[in-house]
């Protein structure tokens, strides 16, 4: 027991570095108004946006909650627990974004390594509470509750607000941004960050919201469910690992908190250096320790230098998707400058170039995974436990890359400041930081789609235990499981096309809100009236919430109605479909969309090339990969989740049956 009190310990410490980190960055004075005034603009519509985003999504944690009081009252408060903490983490993010990018645009014109360093502080605060909160809000249910099984709830509570902080803060963000494209770049031929543009605010609040709270609430749950799962098996396992099984998971959770705060701590004592070396060099040492502190967790604790080789390889796949999303998505890759190169005969061109290298995208993440988990099922001697601590594996640098994503949209807001200011013509140092935080942000949506599909794998396993899905009795081909299976798979398509086609209805309407704002107001676009930014925030805001509403049901009713209406191993087949065509289209939208995107950005380093034909190309092919990347992927990423965390939590009803 003391090795939990040890665990929840090294969270509170986290914490505490999380209040002195934030303490440091708003105690940063910016002398200058302008700047000063739009990120007035921005805390304002960010608050507006959390006051109802908020509001909505606790009305809706009502409806489960009440059936879950009557099945079980401790499962319901661990449900509760997790809706909280995520929703909590989401808010920590969105508040102190909006603190360090205002910031980090005012330093960057007195020193850009300095504005790095705050930039990356902020992150920090952002990765480092979305790991601590959810190691302490296990460690303790556990000791109120003493059963494994209780803590089911936290992580479906944990899966169900991720997903509609995702949906909601990703329809909100990208539909503002397709809007200031559309409206701004294509028709008016002004730059996305032009202030007499009513959508710029909006897509800067869109920023973090879709980037910090909406990234930042997914790897909460990824990493919750993860610790949930890591309990109730290791519960199996206590006839050979003692009751120390019950505690690994939280031990190695502490473990990669103090190896994240190695790495912040290289940054934070760097004196100069570029940015980008600083980040790969404090990502390798987080690694080391990481690699470090699973050996001595798992030879002292377990006893078994097989668990350990398991864990590394969990690690060594998630971080291997990095080299694989830089050679799709990087900045002059080739699959960059061939879609770019597309982009010259027009937009159906680049948009077919882009859409087949996006198709190559999943292969070697899932070849990636695949490995890791047959390799720690064989070096284990064939053990589940195994699969267990590679899934561990895969979520042990989630703090470090959690900083280094939330440093992107930072980064990128401030670069927004300056530009509507007036500053980014004299202020070139931001330009480095930009690139560098659209690499962290590229790195971490493929990185949480790997670790998605290990922790769904392993909730999966975690349900077939219960229900003991592979019952030699039972055919897999059998009409029941052929059945289940297809319409699993069939799921992640309706729902896919639901979030995409939410996100287009909004910036459809966003669209023809901001052209008529410009006919009925022609002395905005003259520089001579501010906009109206508020009103289109209320617009993008009010949209958002409610579309969000149905895609996040389909993720809970099917398991249910499956699960009663043709049984557990139906459900069973549901559960395996949904997560192959999950883990499928989840890295082809994430892939194709930052493609599109980057290869936008590679013509625009061409100032000449601006309002060409080929540019307007590029920014077309950019807007259709936008509601791709940024909400139907990472959206993906927890849908299938969050499914099988359903299907779990009610197997012990099905078990019954």
């Amino acid at each position: 027991m003391y090795l939990i009190y040890a665990s929840i310990g090294v969270g509170f410490l986290a914490l505490l570095i999380v209040v002195c980190l934030a303490l440091r960055i708003v105690r940063v004075n910016v002398d200058n108004q302008d700047m000063n005034r739009v990120s007035g603009y921005i805390k304002e519509a960010t608050g507006a946006f959390i006051k109802r985003h908020y509001k909505t999504i606790l009305i809706f944690m009502i409806a489960p909650l009440i059936p879950l009081i009557l099945f079980n009252v401790y499962i319901a408060l661990s449900f509760f627990a997790g809706a909280l903490l995520s929703l909590l983490s989401a808010y920590i993010s969105l508040r102190i974004a909006v603190e360090a990018n205002v910031r980090t645009a005012y330093i960057s014109m007195i020193s850009p390594f300095r504005a790095f360093k705050l930039a990356f502080n902020g992150g920090a605060v952002v990765g480092l509470s979305t790991v601590s909160l959810s190691l302490i809000g296990i460690g303790l249910l556990y000791l109120l509750f003493q059963n494994p099984f209780y803590l089911v709830g936290f992580g479906f509570g944990a899966s169900l607000s991720a997903l509609f902080t995702q949906l909601g803060g990703g329809i909100f963000t990208k539909a503002a941004d397709i809007a200031a494209d559309l409206v701004g770049k294509v028709e008016h031929r002004i730059s996305e960050d032009d202030p007499r543009n009513p959508a710029v605010i909006a897509d800067q609040v869109g920023d973090v919201v879709g980037d910090c709270a909406g990234r930042g609430s997914d790897l909460f749950e990824s990493l919750s469910d993860d610790y949930v799962t890591a309990m109730i098996l290791g519960s199996m396992f206590m006839g050979r690992f003692g009751v120390n099984a019950l505690a690994f998971p939280l031990l190695l959770g502490a473990s990669s908190i103090l190896a994240t705060l190695v790495g912040l701590s290289l940054i934070n004592f760097s004196s100069r250096g570029k940015p980008a070396l600083i980040f790969n060099l404090g990502l390798i040492v987080t690694a080391v320790f990481c690699v470090s502190g699973s050996f001595i967790v798992s030879t002292l604790i377990l006893h078994d230098f097989n668990v350990f080789l398991s864990i590394l390889s969990g690690l060594l796949a998630s971080l291997a998707v990095g080299f694989v999303v830089q050679y799709y998505t990087g900045f002059g890759s080739r699959p960059v400058r061939r879609v770019a190169d597309a982009s010259k005969r027009g937009a159906a061109i680049n948009i077919l170039t882009g859409f087949s290298y996006a198709l190559q995208g999943p292969f070697l993440p899932i070849l990636m995974v695949a490995s890791a988990f047959l390799f720690s099922y064989i070096v284990t001697n064939g053990s589940i436990y195994g699969i267990l601590g590679a899934n561990l594996g895969t979520d042990l640098a989630i703090g470090f890359i959690m900083s280094g994503d939330a440093f992107g949209p930072i980064c990128d807001n401030a670069a927004g400041i300056a530009e509507m200011t007036g500053f980014r013509v004299f202020n070139r140092g931001l330009d480095e930081l930009d690139a560098l935080g659209n690499t962290t942000k590229a790195y971490t949506k493929a990185f949480a789609s790997s670790s998605g599909v290990f922790s769904t794998l392993v909730i999966f396993m975690t349900y077939s235990e219960i229900v003991n899905f592979w019952d030699i009795n039972f055919r897999v081909m059998s009409p029941i499981f052929v059945a289940g299976l297809l319409i699993g798979a069939s799921l992640s398509f309706i729902f896919s096309s639901m979030v995409i086609g939410a996100t287009s209805k909004t910036a459809l309407e966003l669209v023809d809100i901001i052209r008529n704002y410009f006919k009925e107001n022609p002395d905005v676009l003259e520089g001579r009236v501010k906009p109206d930014y508020a009103r289109c925030v209320d617009a993008a805001t009010s949209l958002s919430l409610k579309r969000m509403i149905i895609p996040g049901f389909i993720a809970m009713l099917p398991p249910i109605l499956i699960g009663f209406a043709l049984g557990k191993y139906a459900l069973g087949a549901m559960l395996l479909g949904g997560l192959s065509s999950s883990a499928i289209l989840s890295p082809m939208f994430t892939f194709g969309g930052g493609l599109w995107d980057n290869s936008k950005k590679y013509i625009e380093k061409d100032f000449w090339m601006k309002g060409t034909p080929t540019h307007e190309a590029a920014v077309i092919g950019d807007t259709v990969g936008d509601p791709l990347k940024d909400v139907a992927g990472p959206s993906l990423n927890i849908f299938m989740k969050l499914m099988n965390m359903v299907a779990l939590l009610i197997a012990p009803i099905l078990l019954s049956l």
